[in-house]
């Protein structure tokens, strides 16, 4: 039994080592201006990495101070955790899965339109006062300015690939045919009628383009890019994560029956 209770201790310490990659992933979303401001990943994933660490560290002690029902804990808490990172892989996968940019005419990014990113993410931002907080928490960040500190001429600008939410934020659409200073300064737009963020547009750099859909759909953009990238890290783990519990079960089975076996051996049974 003691073999067996040192084995469980071990896997379930790899466990408690597989919950760093998830709360990993939560700190870095974290970091991130647009989810900072928007805040609706980050925190639910940092809280099953933490919960996934405090089950493996009790299913740590009760299987190497052999305390029965704090593996019986481990046993059924981390299965619901798994079962609930596995619900966050697939609800992270649905909601990133519709909308693409367009690639705008003779530039190397792509712009993004709010039509083509229906369902829950596009709701969670559009509201008008979600949004109000969430422009005001963009106005603050240096998403922006720093696009006028790396590019000092058109064609740069224009052959750069900036991010989503630099395209649909920080510039007017390419449609409204405005004339390039710099990547945040434009003059005499062409057709102001061909759209309504042409209107919203403003060479005040407190104002930009935060008002427009662009912005708005190159946030939900930016959003889904950087979301899947942690989706995969939460994959991997969460598969890593399924074979230690599996593991673990076998292992504690195979100690209870040793146990039992022991027990008739010296005529308890």
């Amino acid at each position: 039994m003691a073999l067996g209770n040192t084995l469980i201790a071990g896997i379930n310490f790899v466990a408690m080592l597989l919950s760093i990659p998830i709360v990993a992933v939560g700190i870095w979303l974290a970091t991130q201006a647009d989810d900072s401001c928007v805040q609706l990943l980050q925190w639910p994933v940092i809280a099953v990495g933490v919960a996934v660490l405090l089950v493996a560290l009790a299913g740590f002690v009760g299987a190497f101070w052999r305390v029965p029902w704090l593996l019986l804990f481990y046993l059924v808490a981390m299965l619901v955790l798994i079962l609930l990172l596995a619900g966050l892989v697939v609800f992270v996968y649905a909601v990133t899965l519709n909308g693409s940019g367009h690639l705008a005419p003779g530039r190397a990014f792509q712009e993004y339109r709010l039509e083509d990113y229906p369902g829950w993410l596009r709701q969670r931002v559009e509201g008008p006062h979600r949004w109000n907080r969430i422009k005001e928490c963009l106005r603050s960040t240096a998403v922006c300015a720093e696009l006028n500190r790396t590019y000092g001429s058109a064609q740069d600008f224009f052959d750069a690939r900036i991010g989503p939410l630099q395209s649909g934020c920080c510039k007017p659409p390419t449609r409204c045919g405005y004339t390039f200073v710099n990547p945040t300064y434009w003059i005499s737009p062409i057709s102001s009628a061909a759209d309504i963020d042409c209107v919203l547009w403003s060479n005040d750099q407190t104002v930009l383009c935060y008002s427009c859909s662009s912005c708005k759909a190159g946030l939900v953009a930016n959003l889904g890019r950087e979301w899947k990238r942690g989706d995969v890290v939460l994959v991997v783990t969460l598969v890593a994560l399924i074979v230690v519990y599996a593991t673990g079960c076998y292992a504690f089975r195979d100690a209870r029956t040793q146990e039992l076996f022991q027990r008739y051996k010296q005529g308890y049974y």
